[in-house]
Parts: structure tokens; C-alpha cells; sequence
């Protein structure tokens, strides 16, 4: 898994850091481990918060810290997978999280209008908390489980492919002929060298 790329998708720390929700947590969230970014951690992190964004609860980015610190995974990664459920994705994945639970427990589906208003949200709670409830745990674990084991095996094939590339590249490396040393270049071997033709001295007679 590139650590660059996700590092570069992520809050930084001193954004996470100024998140009023998170203050509560004092100095756990300055702990390295939560910051690291590893196999267990990034896995864990997805199923934390894709868990957590399927939870109709208030608060969601505390619960998912909490999560974090508890599992001790990648806690950035936990809280922005969170804003899965934005407020153009959660009338549909509420939705169907109450459809899911109401087949489960074999409730009476009844056609809803979603708002997302604090009105609308009293209105119908009491109609349907239940369903919404169980459909949202199911969901959560679910699509987590699918996060987590999708980000494992990811990581896992990327690191045997980045492994394959450089056994690989010293395969080739050591079957590469070593090119041969140049003629000229190469200092001459068994030609000795001549003797200087000095002739002796005559003798005086």
C-alpha cells in the first residue's frame, strides 16, 4: 500500500489536533503508534471507520477516534473514512440500513421522506429506531469486514510485487556478462621488453 499516497489523502496532525470533539481524548491522540501507517493499522483503520460511519449516532468522528485508540490503529485514517456519510450520502445508506434491519427483524417498512432536520429525526425515531439500529450494526460490520479484508490482501500483494520486481532486477543483474576489457587498453602480457643495444667498450690496444 503506498504510504506516500495515503499520508497525502489524510489529515495532517495538527488538523486532526484542532477538532473540538477530539479534545477530550487529552494526550492519547499524540501517541506515535496511532499515526503509524502499517499493514494492521491501515486495515483496522477501514473497518474502524467505515464501522463507525454507519452508526446513526451523533458524534461520529469521537466514536471513531475512541475506536482507534482502543485498537490501537491508524486513527486519521479511522476518523475521515467517517464522512463516507455526508449529507449527500446519508439519506441512502440509512436507507438502507432500515431496510436491512426491518427484513431482519421482520418489521413493517414504511415509506420515508428523509430529512436530515432535527425535527424529522424526532418525529420518526420512535418508528423506527429499531430497524435503523440493527441495520446499521449489520452494515457497519459488513462493509467493514469488506474494507479491512480488501486493504489486507492489497497490501499483501503489493509487497510481494514490489518483492518479485527487485528479485527480478538482480536476476538480471547477475546474469549480465561482464564486457570484456578493450585491446588497446589492456597492458600487453608475456612481450618483453627489448634490451637497450649498448655495445661494449674496445679495449685499447
Amino acid at each position: 500500500m503506498p504510504r506516500k499516497t495515503l499520508k497525502q489523502w489524510l489529515p495532517t496532525p495538527s488538523r486532526i489536533r484542532a477538532i473540538d470533539s477530539l479534545r477530550v481524548l487529552g494526550d492519547w491522540i499524540y501517541q506515535p503508534n496511532l499515526w503509524h501507517i502499517n499493514r494492521f493499522s491501515a486495515s483496522m483503520a477501514f473497518f474502524v471507520g467505515v464501522f463507525v460511519a454507519f452508526l446513526p449516532v451523533p458524534g461520529q468522528m469521537l466514536v471513531a477516534a475512541v475506536l482507534a485508540v482502543l485498537l490501537r490503529c491508524n486513527l486519521p485514517m479511522s476518523v475521515a473514512l467517517v464522512w463516507i456519510t455526508n449529507p449527500v450520502t446519508m439519506p441512502a445508506v440509512f436507507y438502507l440500513s432500515y431496510r436491512v434491519g426491518a427484513l431482519l427483524i421482520d418489521a413493517p417498512v414504511h415509506v420515508l421522506e428523509f430529512e436530515l432536520s432535527l425535527g424529522w429525526i424526532t418525529d420518526r425515531i420512535e418508528m423506527i429506531w429499531k430497524p435503523l439500529l440493527v441495520g446499521s450494526l449489520l452494515c457497519g460490520l459488513l462493509f467493514g469486514s469488506l474494507g479491512y479484508t480488501a486493504v489486507n490482501l492489497l497490501w499483501r500483494w503489493r509487497v510481494g510485487h514490489h518483492w518479485r520486481k527487485r528479485q527480478a532486477r538482480r536476476k538480471a543483474r547477475a546474469q549480465t556478462p561482464t564486457p570484456a576489457p578493450d585491446a588497446e587498453s589492456a597492458p600487453a602480457q608475456g612481450v618483453q621488453r627489448a634490451a637497450p643495444d649498448t655495445a661494449r667498450p674496445t679495449r685499447k690496444a
